[in-house]
């Protein structure tokens, strides 16, 4: 992905990093800790495996997402968020779901949160169940 040289403001190149359908939601699947290709394929409705790949370069080109390799075989990789940028772009992804979830509690469309066992209250702030 290339970045833009000209900018009005910072907030224009972390939208520019994040934008689109996939990243913000495989930065949030990542905040459970490491995971294979096929693992994030799986938890990740609807995402094909080359758009996946294409996404997770890109996040890894921008410090949010490390990839690791293991000896052996088969191959095996693995993916995480950094500590650093990727843990801080992972706190306003999770902001985003809030508020996500805060409209679907306001428009009364809870059964789409509990079927995906997202645990909600009266003010919509979600938690995981286990």
């Amino acid at each position: 992905m290339k970045i833009r040289e000209d900018y009005t403001c910072p907030l224009e190149i972390a939208h520019d990093i994040m934008k689109g359908k996939w990243k913000p939601i495989i930065l949030f699947q990542l905040q459970f800790g490491s995971s294979s290709l096929s693992g994030l394929e799986r938890s990740i409705a609807g995402i094909s495996q080359k758009m996946l790949l294409q996404q997770l370069k890109e996040l890894q080109e921008f410090g949010l997402v490390d990839k690791t390799s293991f000896d052996g075989y088969p191959l095996r990789v693995e993916y995480a968020l950094t500590q650093d940028r990727g843990r801080r772009m992972l706190e306003s992804v999770r902001i985003m779901q809030q508020i996500g979830v805060d409209i679907m509690v306001e428009q009364g469309r809870t059964d789409f949160l509990d079927r995906k066992g997202i645990v909600y209250s009266k003010e919509g702030c979600p938690q995981k169940s286990g």
